[in-house]
């Protein structure tokens, strides 16, 4: 199946899909950035077209066939406030650290334009936001996965997100995660040093670039075991480098994705989870004013821990 798209400068893109689906999953799985619900609206515009014709959010697309999907330009948009709850593990005037919850989106993009981690941002913090990021973007130094918990720290102002985005560059700022893996890793530690590239075919995806490396980035992570269940393993990630999706990555190249990481494990994980169990524990960091060496944890959260029990059950 190949799929044109029609973006706002006019470029075609040709994507292959190998098997068969629904039109709205199909456009959802391939166009990066798109959301089911965003899918659907075009197709219910009649933006997207088989052989000239529009077809249905529920059309079963085959092997072979040519989808065109006609994007139209973005709409200009800024990021509002919105009374969002947070777990705020630590504030001052030129940091916050927050323990992110599973399922919130860090920042505004196409079909999450509200309910995401920077209008909570924005209504805590008001203007005191760092504006480096750009209005969908304020703030934000690093990102976790939508379905990623855990600790991340957001700049209050432009100096403070230089010096902490400086620490990025330069590997200063230590994260620790912990994940809960298919399968028992046999080493006690190990260094993966993959490089990590966008899929050529599935865009919403990343991939290891073992062959070419000249359109991926260099990707390092450190994976020291704590506990091998019968059928699983709890281990410690720490990044050297920050990619995106790079542990997720990582662990299924190793031939141990992230339970519940559908994108790069099995399609239907076990215990009913909706998502990799997948959190960001610790977070070390020099602060950009006192140069303060600071660290903070954010324990393992229910999700977390009921899918470790849930596990150890598993024989």
């Amino acid at each position: 199946m190949r799929l044109i798209l029609v973006p706002k400068k006019r470029k075609m893109t040709e994507l292959i899909a190998h098997e068969e689906s629904r039109a709205d999953v199909f456009l959802s799985s391939e166009i990066e950035g798109m959301t089911r619900s965003s899918a659907q609206r075009l197709l219910a515009e009649g933006r997207v077209t088989m052989l000239g014709r529009p077809i249905a959010k529920n059309a079963q697309l085959k092997a072979g066939d040519v989808v065109v999907c006609d994007i139209p330009p973005p709409v200009p948009y800024e990021a509002e406030a919105e009374a969002i709850q947070l777990d705020i593990i630590y504030e001052d005037a030129d940091i916050i650290v927050i323990n992110k919850p599973r399922g919130l989106v860090v920042h505004p993009g196409a079909g999450n334009y509200t309910g995401t981690l920077v209008n909570a941002l924005l209504h805590h913090c008001g203007d005191s936001l760092s504006g480096i990021g750009g209005v969908m973007r304020p703030g934000i130094v690093h990102r976790l996965d939508k379905d990623t918990s855990g600790l991340m720290v957001a700049a209050k102002n432009d100096i403070a997100h230089q010096a902490l985005a400086a620490q990025l560059a330069t590997r200063e700022m230590g994260r620790i995660y912990h994940a809960l893996c298919i399968g028992r890793v046999k080493a006690d530690c190990q260094k993966v040093d993959v490089p990590i590239g966008r899929h050529p075919i599935h865009r919403k995806k990343m991939t290891p670039a073992i062959t070419n490396r000249t359109k991926a980035r260099d990707a390092v992570t450190h994976i020291t075991v704590l506990e091998r269940l019968p059928r699983f393993t709890l281990l410690e990630a720490q990044l050297e480098t920050g990619r995106t999706h790079q542990i997720r990555v990582h662990l299924a190249y190793i031939g141990h994705p992230v339970l519940g990481d559908p994108l790069y494990g099995p399609k239907k994980p076990p215990f009913g989870l909706d998502g990799q169990v997948l959190h960001a524990k610790r977070l070390t960091l020099s602060h950009p004013t006192t140069k303060e060496e600071m660290a903070f944890e954010a324990p393992l959260p229910e999700y977390f821990a009921n899918a470790i029990v849930k596990a150890k059950r598993i024989k």
